[in-house]
């Protein structure tokens, strides 16, 4: 398939493709012409990129991480290398910390949410405040 039927099928820009090619993430055929030729396989490729990318992998972790996620599990959890568990332990952590703030954050914007509706309701209406869910 060419670039612009694998960006269809993955909601992924074709730039990002390119981009994702720059970085060694996928690795398309070249016809005699030039042109990218993307195989099946690479749509689960991309949708696994992108996943791996909206929970703040960055590409050049990926790019260590994808060949070991297309191996059958039994495979590689018993080839595990320490460098690998080492990167992925530091990313875990990362990945902790920025969820910690994001927490932190939500729940100072639910608070000055909740003041300024008190104080932006009309004089004659009373509202009730609005339950956060439980964390």
């Amino acid at each position: 398939m060419r670039i612009g039927e694998l960006s269809r099928r993955t909601g992924t820009a074709t730039r990002l493709l390119r981009y994702y090619e720059e970085q060694g993430l996928l690795t398309p055929q070249r016809e005699e012409n030039g042109y990218r030729e993307y195989g099946e396989h690479l749509v689960d490729r991309v949708l696994q990129i992108r996943g791996l990318l909206e929970v703040g992998f960055p590409t050049r972790i990926i790019a260590e991480l994808l060949p070991c996620l297309n191996q059958p599990r039994e495979i590689h959890l018993h080839n595990a290398y320490p460098d690998k568990i080492a990167l992925l332990e530091t990313e875990l952590a990362r990945m902790t910390e920025r969820i910690d703030t994001l927490t932190r954050n939500r729940d100072a914007i639910a608070d000055y949410l909740e003041a300024i509706r008190v104080d932006a309701a009309p004089a004659d209406v009373v509202r009730e405040p609005v339950a956060l869910a439980e964390k």
